[in-house]
């Protein structure tokens, strides 16, 4: 999708979160989600684990800044979260994004699956540390701060079903699979609470540089990580303020939201 075309299926109106912490924001879908979310005006910490990298991404975008975490270490995120909270003067919303991918573990896994048991043991930790005990701290310490706040919205990224079971896909399928899981039982524990919580997925393989370009389609279809920005930008504004337990897939947002709206 053209940068225009973009512009013109933005949702419009104010946003209700205004002060909004990306995790993972230096690159791909986080990126994304954080220029989205500037752009509308938005102030927006985007983390990374470089903390320099993070500054020098935040610098090209209006209002925001960049700021070193390791969703890993426990200690990292109670200094990340308490830094974003002081910067911003509160977090309105978490958009919890930091992952890895199979490449971690497995270059050359499109065109030959290795099999689960194959899968060397701190390579299986070090993805289901990132994608879901990350996903697991960050919110962990965001979530009081939001209860005593009286308001938050949380936004767990997440992946297709298909990925979570798919040939050759351990850790990362079940990492996602557990986050997955994870974001139905942080909204079942926060319903009527005044923080929501919902997922949203780009609906397909993404050009992250997590899927590699030389695989057997050669990196063709691969969805713009820009189709992350229109469905953020609407969970932080006015009309998603009740929008609670709902899993969005950001390539078919524009039908999804019509026919909320038309009910």
């Amino acid at each position: 999708m053209s940068e225009k075309t973009m512009e013109e299926s933005m949702p419009t109106g104010e946003l209700d979160a205004k002060k909004v912490l990306v995790t993972g924001g230096t690159s791909g879908l986080g990126l994304a989600m954080a220029r989205g979310l500037a752009r509308a005006g938005a102030a927006v910490a985007l983390t990374g684990r470089s903390g320099e990298r993070a500054r020098e991404v935040a610098a090209g975008l209006p209002g925001a800044i960049g700021i070193e975490l390791d969703v890993r270490d426990e200690a990292s995120v109670v200094r990340a979260v308490a830094e974003a909270w002081s910067e911003l003067d509160g977090i309105d919303m978490l958009v919890n994004n930091a992952g890895i991918g199979m490449r971690t573990v497995n270059p050359a896994f499109r065109t030959d699956p290795a099999g689960f048991w194959t899968v060397p043991p701190d390579g299986f930790r070090a993805v289901v540390e990132t994608n879901l005990t990350g996903y697991f701290l960050v919110a962990r310490e965001v979530t009081p701060r939001m209860l005593a706040a009286g308001h938050g919205r949380i936004v767990n990224v997440s992946m297709n079903h298909t990925t979570m079971k798919r040939l050759g896909f351990v850790p990362y399928g079940p990492s996602r699979a557990g986050s997955e899981a994870l974001s139905r039982i942080m909204a079942a524990d926060l319903a009527g609470s005044g923080v929501t919580v919902n997922m949203l997925l780009p609906g397909g393989a993404t050009a992250t540089g997590m899927v590699p370009v030389d695989g057997p389609d050669g990196g063709h279809d691969l969805i713009d990580p820009a189709v992350m920005e229109a469905p953020i930008v609407w969970l932080a504004s006015a009309g998603a303020a009740d929008v609670h337990d709902e899993r969005i897939v950001a390539v078919e947002f524009e039908d999804w939201l019509s026919s909320r709206t038309a009910v």
